[in-house]
Formats: structure tokens, C-alpha cells, sequence
């Protein structure tokens, strides 16, 4: 079956964190894009997260719009995209809002995790083993088998960071908030590694928009661009 297209979204402030180093959780993005991000979830297939950012956020990551939700219906679809999270350790509590909010969840776990985590998610999710280690690849692969076409790519760092490394994403929607953090210790969209071309390669900008005071910029990782 043919892989999803994978679509990275994330904000950021001007110096390039996705939040500051304080335990609350900084919104960065304005009710405008709030909306737009609500309208890429219900255009998707399944939405990502990686387990770190579920601990840390404890988000119920829903399509929010009623609207939104019947179109998909109407479809044939679900009312709400499939959730998908990736932990190599297996460690996600089955108290975690994830679980018991939308349709239907897995999760992507490793061969020495799996025994465990399926012990810890039973009746809540599917857990699927990539082998002896996270694999992107093999999740791309059977959530296509799955039939998700369009995936979702929700953070966090060190998730965006093994996608785009990977060359495993088509597409990111990068919002840039009218703020700056300034703390070294922040997180960032990205980490370190060793990108596909390296820092000489351009990616093809497909769009720029104004979502009130936030900049979407919308870029294609796979499509090389010139100067």
C-alpha cells in the first residue's frame, strides 16, 4: 500500500521555540490559526504525537468544529482522524486524555515494549511493534495499510526532527508567532541532525499567509528550490 502524506505542523516564536522552559504550556498560535489547525485535522487521515509531547501537554487532539466533524461524516469518514503516537519505551499512562477522547487510537512501540504497553493500553488501543526500534518507515507503512492517505505530524521535537531527517515528510506548515522567547533551554521545532542535502539545500516555498498576527508558511520538503 502506498505510504500517507506526511504533513509536519508546528509554531514557533520568531527565535524558532515551540515553547518556553516554564511548566505551563505557551500558545503561541492566535484563535485564527487555532481554526486553521483545526481545519488540517479534519482534512487528515490520522494525527502523530509523539509520546513526550503527550506527558507534557496531555492534549485530547480532536477535531473541535461540530461542522467540521459532519463534513467528515457526510464523507464516509469518521468523525474524528485516527490518533497515532510513537514511544520506544511504552511508557504512556492509560489516564492520558488521548485515550479517551475521539475514535480510534494506536500506538507504535518496539519489540521489548510491546507485551507491556499492550498490557497498559488494552481496550484503548492497538499496539503495533516496528521491531527492535522505532521505525518510521514501517508506521508510514502500516498506517497506509490502514488506509491513511493524509497523515498529520503534530510534534513533538525530537518526532518533526526524525521525519524531516528521515525524508520521510512532503510537506510542513510552519506558523510563526509575533513573539520571542529568548531562553536557551526552550525547546525548538527542530534538534540537531543530519538533514537530507544538508544546510545547502532550499526547500520549494508553496505558500505564505497572514492568520491574523501569525505568519503560515507553508513549505515542500522533498521539492528541491533555487535561489
Amino acid at each position: 500500500m502506498p505510504r500517507p502524506h506526511v504533513l509536519l505542523s508546528v509554531a514557533v516564536s520568531i527565535d524558532g521555540h515551540i515553547d518556553d522552559a516554564g511548566p505551563d504550556r505557551l500558545l503561541l498560535s492566535n484563535s485564527e490559526d487555532f481554526d486553521r489547525v483545526d481545519q488540517v485535522r479534519a482534512e487528515s487521515d490520522a494525527i502523530l504525537i509523539g509520546a513526550g509531547t503527550m506527558r507534557a501537554d496531555n492534549p485530547r487532539l480532536l477535531v473541535n468544529s461540530e461542522k467540521r466533524r459532519a463534513v467528515r461524516v457526510a464523507a464516509g469518514k469518521p468523525a474524528y482522524p485516527l490518533k497515532v503516537t510513537v514511544s520506544a519505551g511504552g511508557d504512556l499512562d492509560r489516564d492520558l486524555r488521548f485515550w479517551h477522547h475521539g475514535g480510534d487510537k494506536v500506538a507504535y512501540t518496539t519489540d521489548a515494549s510491546l507485551g507491556r504497553l499492550r498490557a497498559q493500553l488494552a481496550g484503548l488501543a492497538d499496539v503495533v511493534s516496528t521491531g527492535p526500534e522505532i521505525d518510521l518507515g514501517r508506521v508510514l507503512d502500516d498506517l497506509g495499510a490502514r488506509g491513511v492517505e493524509r497523515l498529520m505530524v503534530e510534534g513533538g521535537s525530537r518526532i518533526h526532527t526524525s521525519f524531516l531527517s528521515q525524508g520521510l515528510a512532503d510537506e510542513i506548515h510552519l506558523a510563526v508567532a509575533p513573539l520571542v522567547v529568548g531562553d536557551a533551554d526552550a525547546p525548538r521545532f527542530l534538534n540537531p541532525a543530519d538533514y537530507p542535502g544538508g544546510a545547502g539545500r532550499r526547500m520549494r516555498l508553496a505558500e505564505v499567509r497572514a492568520v491574523g498576527d501569525v505568519v503560515l508558511l507553508r513549505y515542500l520538503p522533498k521539492v528541491a528550490s533555487v535561489p
